[in-house]
């Protein structure tokens, strides 16, 4: 996995620029202390570039085997869209179905959404992700991953739609071939 690289001071002079390229006054009472806290900002929305996603998801062996859909639904997130620099924010429901006696703690897939979300992120890159990161990493006989966002470049800027929300789907293994197992998972979401 590559280092995150983080230069803080480089980062508070990218601000400070910015906004001197909009003609602001840095002295001004409101705006002394903005690089350093814009700065920060994006240290802690950026922060799962220092994560290794695949450690965080490790194989527990259950007592009883369970081969049956384990979903967690509704997990939200924030991420920063690469192409403008603007939040988008929605929910995520992650489905698998595990092979016998693998399983992964539930709080670790609610981790690897938030991982992956703190990245310079597409959508369609994010729901990618975390699925492949989830059949890499335990196996399952499939995973499904569905998420619902609005983006604030089309919120604010562009189109203007407030309200407009994009829905991406990452479907592998038995979700994939499987009709009924996948209609199973998008009933259990109230899809």
């Amino acid at each position: 996995m590559k280092k995150f690289n983080f230069d803080k001071k480089q980062a508070q002079n990218a601000i400070r620029l910015l906004l001197e390229s909009f003609g602001e006054d840095l002295e001004r009472q409101g705006l002394r202390h903005t690089p350093e806290r814009v700065a920060e900002f994006y240290k802690e929305a950026l922060s799962g570039n220092e994560v290794d996603p695949l450690e965080l998801v490790p194989v527990h062996y259950a007592v009883e085997e369970h081969e049956e859909i384990i979903l967690v639904k509704d997990i939200p997130f924030y991420s920063l869209c690469e192409h403008h620099l603007l939040p988008f924010f929605g929910k995520t429901c992650v489905a698998y179905m595990p092979q016998k006696d693998k399983i992964v703690g539930v709080s670790k897939l609610v981790r690897l959404v938030e991982v992956f979300a703190n990245r310079l992120q597409l959508q369609e890159r994010l729901t990618k992700q975390v699925a492949d990161t989830i059949m890499k990493s335990i196996e399952p006989h499939g995973v499904m991953v569905v998420i619902e966002a609005e983006h604030l470049c089309m919120t604010m800027r562009g189109v203007k739609k407030p309200g407009a929300k994009m829905l991406t789907s990452a479907m592998r293994g038995i979700f994939l071939k499987d009709v009924r197992t996948r209609s199973e998972a998008m009933s259990l979401l109230g899809r």
